[in-house]
């Protein structure tokens, strides 16, 4: 059954809470090396996609074009990499194969 458009808002209410205030705060305290809203969902989406978001999606803002089932991988990834004792070499693994698929590293 697909999601209500109450539990969609909610899904995206909290994408928001983890690109834009939760994975920065994190990133700035435990000195991480990305610290921006906009890096944070590269990394998110491209994860869930498999490779470039914007290859995978149709339409801007990503996560609002984004498939619920994407979204919310998309959201639980976040949420480990806040949880995570050492989140910052999962976020570096996931940078790292971002930045490959976009042909910025080897």
């Amino acid at each position: 059954m697909p999601p209500t458009t109450d539990q969609r808002d909610l899904l995206e209410a909290r994408w928001h809470a983890i690109v834009r205030e939760e994975l920065p705060a994190v990133a700035r305290r435990d000195h991480w090396p990305l610290r921006l809203d906009h890096c944070f969902a590269r990394v998110l989406l491209d994860a869930v996609c498999g490779g470039r978001w914007y290859d995978h999606v149709e339409g801007r803002p990503a996560y609002r074009h984004l498939d619920t089932e994407r979204l919310a991988r998309a959201v639980a990834l976040g949420e480990e990499l806040v949880a995570a004792t050492d989140g910052r070499t999962r976020l570096e693994e996931l940078n790292d194969q971002s930045l490959r698929w976009r042909g910025k590293r080897r």
